[in-house]
C-alpha cells in the first residue's frame, strides 16, 4: 500500500517519523509524496498547544473525509487518545512508548509486499536522501513543568543505547548525509539513567571519521550546567555546530517557581555568560512564555530585561496556553489573551531590532557554510559554523561545503555568495 508519514510539532517528532517510514518501507509499503496521493497516512502529531491540538483535530477530519487508512502516533496518541479514538473509531493508535511494535501492529492490519519489490520514493520523512537526517537519542526527560503536557506523553528519561545512536548515525552519513541533528525532550540530560552522558556519547559519534556538521537539540538550563564545560570543549571540533538551543521561559524567579524551572534568572544569565567565554562567535536560541498564570508588567518587564542582557541570536515567544491536566491549568489569575499577545509582540519586536543590529555587523565577512536546503525564489539555505541561516543562490549543491561572503542580512537570515578568490 501507498503510505504518507505527515510530522508535526518538534525536532523529535520528526526524526521518529524518519523512523516510522523507515519502518513502513521496511514492510514493504511504498511512500508517496503527498497525503493526497497515500493509502495510509501516519498522522504524527503534537499537542504541545492548544492551537496546535485543534490542528490535528481537523487533519484528522480532513483525512477521514478524504476516506484515508489513518494511523495515528506522535504525543496526542499518548495524551489524548481519547480525543483520538471518538474521532477514528477501530483507528491504529499508536504512542511513542510502542513504537517498537509499530511493524507488529501495522504488518497485523495492513498486508504488505516483498520490499524487494518497492521502487517508489517520496520526499520528505518519506525517503533517505536529504542532506540532513535527524537522530532521536532518548524518550522523555527528568523535568516535571507545571504547564508541559509533553511529559504526559512521552514519560520520564531513557536514554538510548549509544551503540544504537552510533550505527544511526554512521548509516546516515553512509547515506550522503552531511547534517546530523540529534535530538531528544532534553538532550542535555542523556545518559542520566544509564552512567552515561551527552559528551561522552559526542565523543563517540566525533570518532567517526567524515566531512559533516552535528547539530545538537534542546537543552534545558539545569540539565545543561551539569555538562557545560566538557559540552564546550566538544564544540571546538569544527564539525559541531556552536549552537545551544536552552529555553529560559521567564526572566522572573517568581514565575520560573510556579512553572517548576529549577533555575533563576541569574544563573541562566550566568550560563550564557560561561559559554560565551568558551566561544564568543556561539549562537544562542532560547524561548519565551507570556501571559502564564500570574504574570504581572513587573515579570514581563523582567523577561524583557533579561532578553537585553543575554541578547540571544533567536527568541522562540508562545503564548501560554492551558493544557488539559497539568498543574497551570488549574492555577488561578490566568492572563487575557489580548494582554499575553501584545506581551508577545513586545519581545519579538525587540528581539529582530537587536538581531538586526547583531547581523548587520556581519556583512562583508567572509564565512564557511552547508548547504542544507532548498529555499524560496531560487536561492539554497546554507549554515555557518553557528547555525546562522544564509541565503545564496541556489546553483550551489545541498550537502556542499562554500566559503561565501555576507552580502547582507533581516533579522532572521542573512545573505549571501560563493567567495571568489
Amino acid at each position: 500500500m501507498r503510505y504518507f508519514v505527515e510530522s508535526y510539532g518538534c525536532t523529535m517528532n520528526y526524526g521518529e517519523g524518519d523512523i516510522i517510514a523507515s519502518k513502513m518501507r521496511a514492510l514493504g509499503h511504498s511512500p508517496v509524496d503527498s497525503a493526497e496521493d497515500a493509502d495510509i497516512v501516519i498522522l504524527n502529531t503534537c499537542t504541545v498547544v492548544d492551537t496546535t491540538e485543534k490542528k490535528m483535530i481537523e487533519r484528522i477530519s480532513q483525512l477521514k473525509s478524504a476516506k484515508k487508512e489513518i494511523i495515528v502516533t506522535g504525543c496526542m496518541a499518548k495524551a489524548q487518545t481519547s480525543r483520538i479514538s471518538v474521532r477514528l473509531p477501530g483507528s491504529l493508535i499508536i504512542p511513542p512508548e510502542s513504537y517498537d511494535s509499530l511493524s507488529d501492529a501495522v504488518a497485523e492490519r495492513y498486508p504488505s509486499i516483498d520490499a524487494s519489490e518497492n521502487e517508489v520514493y517520496g520526499k520528505g520523512a518519506n525517503n533517505d536522501s536529504r542532506v540532513s537526517a535527524i537522530i532521536p537519542i532518548a524518550q522523555g526527560c527528568l523535568g516535571n513543568c507545571s504547564y508541559c503536557i509533553v511529559k504526559f506523553a512521552r514519560g520520564d528519561l531513557v536514554s538510548y543505547p549509544v551503540s544504537q545512536i552510533k550505527e544511526q548515525f554512521t548509516e546516515a552519513l553512509e547515506r550522503g548525509c552531511k547534517e546530523i541533528q540529534i535530538t531528544a525532550q532534553d538532550t542535555a540530560c542523556y545518559g542520566s539513567d544509564t552512567e552515561g552522558s551527552l559528551p561522552q556519547l559526542m565523543r563517540e559519534l566525533l570518532s567517526v571519521p567524515g566531512e559533516y556538521k552535528i547539530r545538537i537539540g534542546m537543552m534545558n538550563p539545569e540539565s545543561l550546567e551539569r555538562i557545560l564545560e566538557p559540552l564546550m570543549d566538544i564544540m571546538r571540533d569544527d564539525r559541531v555546530y556552536r549552537f545551544i538551543h536552552v529555553p529560559v521561559q521567564s526572566g522572573s524567579d517568581e514565575l520560573l517557581k510556579k512553572m517548576n524551572r529549577r533555575y533563576t534568572a541569574s544563573q541562566f544569565i550566568e550560563m550564557i555568560e560561561k559559554m560565551r567565554s568558551f566561544h564568543s562567535d556561539i549562537s544562542i536560541s532560547t524561548d519565551i512564555i507570556t501571559g502564564f498564570p500570574g504574570e504581572r508588567d513587573d515579570d514581563h518587564k523582567k523577561s524583557l530585561d533579561l532578553i537585553r542582557t543575554v541578547s540571544p541570536d533567536t527568541v522562540n515567544v508562545t503564548r501560554f496556553s492551558a493544557r488539559p491536566g497539568t498543574a497551570a491549568a488549574a492555577m488561578d489569575d490566568h492572563i487575557h489573551g489580548r494582554v499575553s499577545k501584545e506581551r508577545s509582540r513586545g519581545i519579538t519586536a525587540m528581539r529582530f531590532d537587536e538581531a538586526k543590529q547583531r547581523n548587520d555587523g556581519l556583512v562583508g565577512k567572509a564565512v564557511r557554510v552547508l548547504v542544507t536546503e532548498a529555499g524560496k525564489n531560487g536561492t539554497v539555505i546554507a549554515r555557518t559554523d553557528n547555525y546562522r541561516p544564509v541565503i545564496i543562490p541556489d546553483d550551489n549543491e545541498l550537502g556542499m561545503f562554500l566559503d561565501v561572503v555576507i552580502t547582507g542580512c533581516e533579522p532572521t537570515h542573512l545573505f549571501g555568495r560563493p567567495k571568489t578568490e
